[in-house]
């Protein structure tokens, strides 16, 4: 019994507690009935009087246990991207015996309802995070609520853990097949063609693809040159003209070299960055960082 009082104290040492408008109504509705009891001497008034001030009465410890044993931890999210979207992810727990009700995770401007969570489950929720600049951010300030049984009151677990993440670069820009036919002299003759993609403006006139045009659609072949490069070189002086143009350039095509298994390297202005003795993470990094 002792040990019971103990892990309640603590558990209501760790929620906030606020009154809601709906309380205002409980304490009128008391009163009413109060009024009526001394008024009148209904024996039936005495007893709802008597139900609704234990309902109220029990309404904050019930939702103390129903939210003070809930535990959260952030989980790997994936990669994040200056001004793009992302979710943070955080694994709820339920320590209790007990199912926990009617919960909603609170991350930065955002939430997510969690209707049910079974005892001794979890559950992830994912919080939309869009970063808007690239480099370091810390997800902090996340929290726990609830107005169960009766919403009159909102108790309010804080979550003590923050999310350190790094946004890389928007990756934007051209294509890496543009940058290959721009430097096409590099990289040997033209084999089987191999699909279409939207024309850019880089590409030659040549490799229009009439059919498509006839279609509204302005497309241009794609050859099987595009996919094979031996090695790729990106100079970061010559990605586009500004730094933060070139990151998002540089970004993009680590991506796409990624995705098709090319090895790459980047010139930086104080070194190389090389897809065969660093990961894409490492290199995303380092842009990031830059």
């Amino acid at each position: 019994m002792m040990k019971s009082l103990r892990t309640f104290f603590q558990t209501y040492r760790k929620i906030k507690q606020k009154a809601t408008a709906f309380s205002a109504v409980v304490v009128v509705f008391l009163f009413g009935l109060f009024a009526q009891a001394y008024m009148h001497d209904f024996n039936l008034v005495y007893i709802t009087l008597f139900f609704v001030f234990s309902f109220a009465f029990s309404a904050a410890p019930i939702g103390i246990l129903n939210l003070g044993r809930l535990s959260a931890t952030f989980v790997h999210s994936g990669r994040f991207f200056a001004k793009q979207d992302g979710n943070i992810s955080l694994k709820i727990t339920n320590n209790s015996p007990v199912a926990s009700w009617a919960i909603t995770v609170h991350g930065m401007s955002v939430s997510k309802p969690l209707a049910k969570l079974n005892a001794g489950n979890f559950a992830i929720v994912h919080l939309n995070f869009t970063p808007k600049n690239r480099g370091s951010f810390s997800y902090k300030s996340c929290y726990m609520q609830s107005k169960y049984p009766l919403s009159t009151v909102r108790l309010t677990l804080p979550i003590d853990e923050h999310y350190e993440g790094i946004a890389y670069p928007e990756p934007k820009g051209k294509r890496l097949s543009s940058f290959l036919n721009e430097q096409e002299a590099q990289h040997g003759e033209e084999k089987e063609f191999d699909g279409l993609q939207t024309y850019d403006g880089t590409q030659k006139i040549s490799y229009i693809h009439w059919a498509s045009v006839a279609k509204g659609e302005l497309s241009v072949k794609l050859f099987s040159k595009d996919l094979y490069v031996p090695n790729l070189i990106f100079d970061f002086h010559k990605a586009a003209t500004n730094d933060e143009a070139r990151l998002s350039q540089l970004c993009l095509w680590a991506l796409e070299c990624e995705k098709k298994h090319l090895p790459f390297s980047i010139k930086m202005p104080r070194g190389y960055l090389s897809s065969a003795k660093e990961s894409i993470d490492e290199i995303l990094s380092t842009l990031a960082k830059h």
